[in-house]
């Protein structure tokens, strides 16, 4: 029972797409400090992610459970069929902000300061889809945060620099995620919910998802220039735009039948890919 307890847990908060942010968030220490950073700095930068992402999934679960349980598409997932004890969520999110408030204390004071912002867009967020078709972004935005933090934690002070990194990781985010949405049109619509797909159609949708990643590519390629980063940086945009061009070749308006595949499978490789080419150009 307790094992499939933790089983279903570990699938409600998609424990293995966390390879999504973390190498972002990795890519902002580096480049902070133009090297490697410590091994302490690196395990609490890691403790802080997984954190501050777990507790943003059951937030998202739990928020939406009841929306969920009447989206054929996802009455399956765990809250909207009652898997789990919403009691035993929501100690689960309080947990993991006790590691995210931890984390940063030990990293630096900085980060302790600015752990409640990243608490409340983390929190706010699975309440836009209930007023703005700009929810995609916004979620964006809060993905955005982790190379931003990251450079906070490993330099101790707020700089102009990594928001250039944290607006192409939240471009890209949005491009995905609204790409995603395009399965829930119809229902968004019946239920009164606000998405980019229930505002424009699917062929819109599809047009914004291509143009949250263009904006992708040309704030990795400012990044580079702002960072004074070499060839092996921009061999890694070149790869990383050739993903996403092949992830958008999957999908199209009247086919939704490889979203996911597109979506989660192809496109968690560009945050990889970023920071393998990066790792390399700096080492």
């Amino acid at each position: 029972m307790v094992w499939n307890k933790i089983y279903q847990f570990l699938r409600m908060i998609d424990f293995g797409y966390t390879v999504f942010g973390l190498p972002f968030a990795y890519l902002g220490a580096f480049l902070a400090i133009k090297g490697i950073p410590t091994l302490s700095q690196l395990l609490w930068i890691t403790v802080a992610m997984i954190g501050a992402r777990t507790a943003a999934l059951c937030l998202n679960r739990l928020i939406d459970r009841e929306i969920d349980r009447r989206n054929p598409r996802t009455s399956h997932w765990v809250m909207a069929r009652g898997g789990l004890p919403a009691g035993a969520v929501w100690a689960a999110v309080f947990f993991n902000l006790a590691l995210l408030f931890l984390a940063a204390s030990q990293l630096n004071m900085l980060c302790v300061k600015l752990a409640p912002l990243a608490v409340l867009v983390l929190w706010g967020y699975s309440y836009t889809k209930r007023f703005t078709w700009w929810c995609h972004l916004i979620l964006g935005l809060a993905i955005g945060m982790g190379p931003i933090g990251a450079w906070i934690a490993v330099t101790g002070t707020l700089d102009w620099q990594p928001f250039v990194l944290g607006l192409a990781v939240a471009c890209w985010i949005a491009g995905f995620d609204t790409m995603y949405a395009c399965q829930d049109v119809e229902f968004d619509r019946r239920e009164g919910l606000y998405s980019i797909p229930a505002r424009f159609g699917v062929a819109g949708a599809l047009r914004f998802a291509r143009g949250f990643h263009v904006m992708t590519v040309t704030f990795f390629l400012l990044a580079g220039l702002v960072l004074g980063l070499g060839w092996w940086y921009y061999a890694g945009i070149a790869f990383a735009a050739a993903i996403l061009v092949y992830e958008h070749s999957l999908v199209h308006p009247q086919d939704l039948s490889l979203v996911n595949v597109a979506s989660f499978k192809v496109n968690r490789y560009v945050s990889l890919v970023m920071f393998i080419a990066t790792l390399a150009d700096l080492l």
